[in-house]
């Protein structure tokens, strides 16, 4: 084979190489997409993590102090606006009479995040060992759910490059991260919250209603009448 036969090789081959270069660039999915999207919003997917949030409390033997029923008034707060789930009171298990300043705290507490309009089904009052310290304190939790947001536009491809019709790496990112962003509690993002119950008694008037041949939608307010006015102001 003659030098210049040789040559023509090498550069066909490097010809080659370098497009296939840049076939893989194109189709090289971004740092931290979906590796086989279907659509370009499946391609990032924010991450929820639950985390708990907790509060400690001394124990006192009159129960609750003035300052824990203010903390605890703020914790309550800020579960209703996360919307957060089930409550967790852990008691420590200590005798004698830190056991029972144990017990009164515990209850204040209770009686404290029910005053605040968390329901006593999602109270949960259980004991734990404490090892025998008699300082150990009543823990208050719930899971806490957070979104980590994925970052956009972090690598570019080739957007003139599309033989494979495949989604480019970038597409899709923002709308997932602006939808995930204004979602009030994350948890919603990681599985469907439970139903809420029926309404038993206005099931019961709709199908009397139905079953009259009446109507079953509410009343007209006669109040909500109005007419957009036509004055120039």
């Amino acid at each position: 084979m003659s030098a210049r036969m040789t040559l023509d090789a090498f550069r066909t081959l490097a010809a080659l190489g370098l497009c296939a270069g840049l076939a893989a660039c194109a189709s090289a999915p971004a740092p931290g997409a979906v590796a086989d999207p279907r659509t370009p919003t499946e391609q990032f997917v924010a991450q929820v993590s639950a985390q708990p949030e907790e509060i400690r409390l001394a124990a006192h033997a009159q129960g609750l102090s003035p300052n824990q029923a203010g903390a605890l008034a703020g914790f309550a707060d800020a579960w209703r606006e996360t919307e957060g789930g089930p409550i967790r009171i852990q008691s420590p298990a200590v005798a004698g009479p830190e056991g029972a300043a144990a017990y009164r705290t515990a209850e204040g507490a209770r009686a404290t995040l029910i005053a605040r309009g968390v329901p006593d089904r999602l109270i949960e009052v259980v004991g734990y060992d404490a090892a025998g310290a008699a300082d150990a304190p009543i823990v208050i939790g719930y899971e806490l759910h957070r979104v980590t947001l994925p970052h956009c536009g972090q690598a570019w491809a080739n957007l003139a490059s599309s033989r494979e019709n495949k989604v480019q790496s970038n597409f899709g990112c923002a709308v997932s991260t602006n939808m995930a962003a204004q979602i009030a509690n994350p948890a919603d993002l990681a599985a469907p919250r439970d139903m809420d119950p029926a309404d038993a008694g206005r099931r019961q008037v709709v199908t009397q209603k139905y079953r009259a041949g009446e109507i079953t939608s509410a009343a007209k307010d006669d109040k909500a009448d109005g007419a957009v006015s036509q004055a120039v102001k």
